[in-house]
Formats: C-alpha cells, structure tokens, sequence
C-alpha cells in the first residue's frame, strides 16, 4: 500500500548551503507522525519544500501517489495539504473570520465552506466567540488556533504542523496538542515538527529525529520516547 506522503532522497539547499541532506520518509494515512530536531536541523525547510515555497535540489515528493515537487504551492493545498507555517503568519487587520475564509481560497463549494467554518469554530470556541475582532489583537495561543482552523479550511487530507506550540504557555500548549489528537480522531492526517519532543512524540505514531539536515534515528514515539539518546539529547533527562 503507497503512503499518503512518501519523500524519497530530498536535498535542499540555500545557495551553496545544504539545509535538508538526502533524507527519506513517509506518512501513512491517518497518522500523526513527528519531526523532531534542534534548531537548524531541518524541519521548517522540509515542510516548505513539501508545500511547494522551495525547490529540492535533487529527490522526490510524492503525495497521494503523485510526483508533487514541481507542482506550484496552491495547486499543492488544492490537492489536499496544507501547511500551518510557524510563526502562525496570521493577517492581523482582517478579522478572526476573514483570516479563516483565506484558507478556503481554492474551493467554490459555498454551502460546504460555511459548514467547516462552523467546525472551526466548534473546535475552536474561542474564535467563533470573537469572529469579527482583528486578528492582531488575539494572543500567541489564540493565534495558533486561528492559524490551525484556517489550514484546516482548505479541507485537508493531510495538515502540516509547524512549531504549533512555540512561545506558548504550558496551558495552551496542552490545548494544542489535545487538538493534534481530535484532528487524527477525525480523520485527518498529520506532520508534526515540534521542538517540545516529549509533547510531540507522545502524540506520533511515527516520529524521526533530524540533526543538521540527517534523518539519525526514526521509530514508533512511544520507542523514541524511551530511546536513551532522545532522552538525554531532546527530553532534558540524564
């Protein structure tokens, strides 16, 4: 059986500096999978290159069962992935609601967006609550919501997860990893990076460790977690 997400030998690169070398990896349908790594490792580069905002070098990405690395960035959410980037990239003087219809820019389907719109907001109270308060008001959490809710308005078969709970308190990163969770229950697949490793491979099903552009170790996350090497290098523990 193909993976919904196979990436097979990508290499990308900034200028003469090569940031993601020749790694490999795949996503079955229906899993959370996470890639975990220290700053500079190569996690937001992959996921760029995946969503189409860069070029490999050289390799393959095959989504779905098609070749995807040629293929523009909003034909790439067309077909069902969409990237939550980090940092949240929110537009912060249009409204909570205006910044969800953005990420149904490719759909026609009126009724069917206004149905997800709701779903949004049922999973996300919060922004149905304040729908028409600016975007820039809201606070890093709240923001990180919004940005979830908008990938998700794109009707993603798979959602990347880039940093979601950067910067966040530890209260609302237990809101946003309880999210990843109901997000799988319900049908969605996904592709974690996330600094909090614990978090993260608590969550995965699947997860791999990235150092400085290599994929060094890959396993289940409950194996991950126990792994002596993850523990001592990205769980704080001796």
């Amino acid at each position: 059986m193909t993976a919904m997400l196979e990436v097979k030998d990508l290499e990308v690169a900034y200028g003469k500096i090569v940031a993601v070398k020749k790694i490999s990896f795949s996503v079955e349908q229906g899993q959370v999978v996470s890639l975990i790594g220290t700053n500079g490792a190569g996690k937001t580069t992959t996921l760029r290159t995946i969503s189409g905002l860069l070029r490999p070098n050289s390799g393959q990405i095959n989504f779905m069962g098609q070749p995807i690395h040629h293929v523009p960035a909003h034909d790439i959410v067309s077909m069902g992935l969409a990237h939550s980037p980090e940092g949240r990239r929110i537009f912060p003087r249009l409204s909570v609601e205006e910044n969800l219809l953005l990420g149904a820019f490719a759909r026609n389907d009126t009724a069917a967006i206004r149905t997800d719109l709701d779903a949004a907001y049922a999973l996300f109270p919060i922004l149905g609550e304040r729908r028409k308060q600016p975007a820039g008001t809201f606070s890093g959490g709240e923001q990180q919501m919004l940005a979830m809710g908008r990938a998700m308005m794109s009707k993603p078969k798979l959602l990347m997860l880039d940093e979601p709970s950067m910067g966040l308190s530890p209260i609302m990163m237990k809101v946003i990893m309880t999210t990843v969770t109901a997000l799988q229950q319900q049908g969605t697949t996904i592709l974690l990076v996330e600094q909090n490793a614990q978090a993260a491979l608590k969550r995965a099903d699947y997860g791999y460790v990235l150092e400085v552009g290599k994929i060094v170790l890959h396993g289940s996350g409950r194996e991950l977690l126990v792994n002596d090497e993850v523990r001592k290098a990205y769980l704080g523990e001796d």
